[in-house]
């Protein structure tokens, strides 16, 4: 893929979600998700309590996600979390409420709309340790050695350059730091008709990459223990979201470790 495209490719996710964070909803399994009118059902779905996304500031949850990655994030009281991809700050502001008032969340997207909509709602609900920057995930405006986990939902497999987006997660990752990712995956080769159309690519199946590739990804950036477990039980939400998808991706769980400095 040269550029060129990777440039259009990313500019068509910029405008889908941008018009998504205007109309402030999504439709996700059938459900149209919108401030005051929470799916909470799908968010079950997902894997999240059903007081998750009763409690996070109003406008956060916008019923995008493919799983729940605090599940398996194992976030700790002060520590700095880093969420790609963080759209209306759902997971940020769970996160926050994990690390305490000394630890620090760092929500990233490249969705103007989508950063400004989660900065009004952490301002407007006075979370003091969620911050949200503009940035793309391949060039995270984030310090070296700075964070200690990584989390994201269902935005990875929106890259058109995944490669980089690990290479940078492992930058900014602390030495032992951990990344904990909930994403989609391909279980077979998509066909070409799932692979050119934009809505399938915007709509996070289109551009999933095999659990292979991911793994192999993963260890070139420089991660240890790299693990990425396919959820059949996801073929109920991905049958939701397009006819046949269901046969060609599926939810996963993706985990790895920034070595140590011992190591």
């Amino acid at each position: 893929m040269n550029t060129s495209d990777k440039d259009s490719l990313r500019e068509q996710v910029r405008s889908r979600y941008g018009g998504i964070a205007r109309q402030g909803r999504s439709c996700c399994d059938g459900d149209c998700v919108t401030p005051d009118n929470r799916s909470v059902e799908y968010a079950v779905k997902l894997g999240y309590a059903p007081g998750d996304v009763v409690e996070v500031p109003d406008g956060s949850d916008m019923g995008l996600g493919c799983g729940n990655p605090q599940a398996i994030a194992e976030i700790k009281a002060g520590e700095i979390v880093l969420d790609l991809g963080s759209g209306g700050g759902l997971d940020c502001f769970l996160a926050a409420r994990q690390v305490g008032p000394k630890g620090k969340v760092i929500g990233v997207d490249m969705t103007p709309e989508m950063v400004t909509r989660a900065r009004r709602a952490a301002r407007e609900a006075g979370y003091d340790n969620v911050e949200f920057r503009l940035g793309e995930i391949e060039h995270l405006p984030v310090a070296d050695a700075f964070v200690d986990v990584i989390i994201s939902n269902c935005v990875i497999n929106l890259s058109p350059n995944k490669a980089e987006v690990f290479r940078d997660a492992n930058r900014v990752l602390r030495p032992g730091g951990r990344l904990a990712i909930s994403d989609v995956v391909a279980i077979r080769p998509l066909p070409d008709s799932i692979v050119d159309d934009e809505a399938a690519y915007c709509g996070c199946v289109g551009g999933a990459a095999r659990v292979t590739e991911i793994e192999e990804m993963l260890r070139d950036a420089g991660f240890l223990d790299v693990q990425v477990k396919v959820k059949e039980d996801s073929v109920e939400i991905v049958s939701g979201w397009g006819d046949s998808y269901d046969e060609y991706v599926r939810s996963a769980i993706i985990t790895a470790v920034k070595p140590s400095c011992m190591e």
